[in-house]
């Protein structure tokens, strides 16, 4: 069995060629932003201050970062669609985007398992 699951018995280069970047599980849809998403407690009078907006700026930083892997993930797909297709100029800057995106995912996803697995400890935490 491959270390990595995107590899399948047809071989890494065979799925970039075909415009699939790891399959279904490593494309993410884009988001609308942070905006969308409501702050504890702002709609009180009686927040803490400056708590509301540290929350605020880790919830852009946050959109950012999704909206930035969501970039590098369409980046590698349209360079896989132009190898395939013949189009592309540099056939290693598209193995190039196609490994960061794919370093990139692997990166997001162990950010959400630690955060997941903090939450989870926290929520087990007796007072």
């Amino acid at each position: 069995m491959p270390i990595d699951a995107s590899i399948s018995a047809l071989g890494g280069a065979a799925r970039a060629a075909s415009g699939s970047v790891g399959g279904a599980e490593w494309q993410i849809a884009p988001i609308d932003g942070p905006s969308a998403i409501t702050e504890p407690g702002a709609g009180s009078a009686s927040g803490a201050g400056g708590a509301g907006g540290a929350g605020g700026a880790f919830g852009n930083l946050l959109g950012d970062a999704i909206s930035s892997l969501a970039g590098t993930q369409q980046d590698a797909a349209v360079g896989a669609q132009q190898l395939a297709a013949g189009t592309a100029q540099d056939p290693t800057a598209v193995v190039m985007a196609v490994e960061r995106a794919q370093l990139a995912m692997q990166l997001a996803s162990q950010v959400r398992n630690k955060v997941v697995e903090a939450a989870t400890d926290l929520f087990h935490t007796q007072v």
